[in-house]
């Protein structure tokens, strides 16, 4: 399974987001952190910083949405531009309903879960997604120390998308650098989210190639991958 680096605007200069893009246009994604003040304490940009990012940059637009009222607005996000829109479970009605919606619109469908959110009970989604976010901190802020704690999860997870034999990405963002990646990757996630590793680097592209590379290794020994 391909690793996919997905760099985060939320830790570039957002007076400067189409140059900051091509920074990094040898990412998979660019993922762009969409807060409300509601959902989370924190308020970020919304549908037309979206559309003008989406129409400045080849790279693909990972949207997760930390908003209130996901099952409105999501679908949206995939009108503006976006190829992929993650919503959070928590804030989501109908999440089936929701993801269907997406899919049909023509972007991938992605449900986040926060770190105390257990994903057992969603178990019967799964196949209704593209990909699934594990937060490995509490969503609102980038620069974040990520939560080791959210490890075993990341490995329930990957277990139950094996189980039931998905073609279905797992994604984790928050605290996601050199000195974390590699765990991640062994324990199952294959996108990961970088931000301030990323942005905060003297050569974002060199952060981007070197993130994959080791997160490539871990994967190589990981028993998850070797199993399927």
């Amino acid at each position: 399974m391909a690793v996919q680096i997905n760099p985060s605007i939320l830790s570039a200069d957002f007076a400067r987001l189409a140059e900051e893009a091509k920074v990094v246009e040898g990412a998979d994604w660019l993922h762009v952190d969409v807060m409300d003040n509601h959902f989370v304490p924190n308020l970020t940009l919304g549908l037309p910083v979206v559309e003008s990012l989406a129409r400045s940059t080849d790279t693909p637009l990972d949207c997760h949405l930390m908003i209130a009222d996901a099952d409105r607005w999501a679908p949206q996000y995939v009108e503006a531009g976006a190829s992929s829109v993650t919503f959070h479970v928590e804030a989501a009605g109908a999440p089936v309903r929701l993801a269907r919606e997406i899919r049909a619109k023509g972007a991938r469908a992605s449900m986040a879960l926060k770190p105390a959110t257990p994903i057992e009970p969603y178990e019967d989604l799964l196949p209704e997604l593209d990909m699934l976010l594990i937060m490995t901190v509490e969503p609102g802020f980038g620069g974040q120390a990520f939560l080791d704690i959210m490890l075993p999860k990341i490995r329930r997870t990957r277990e139950l998308i094996s189980k039931h034999g998905l073609e279905l990405w797992l994604q984790v963002d928050g605290g996601v650098s050199a000195s974390t990646i590699e765990q991640c990757a062994e324990a199952g996630a294959d996108v990961f989210v970088a931000g301030s590793a990323v942005y905060g680097a003297a050569d974002p592209a060199a952060a981007v190639r070197a993130l994959r590379t080791q997160a490539e290794r871990a994967t190589a020994r990981a028993s998850w991958a070797c199993d399927e």
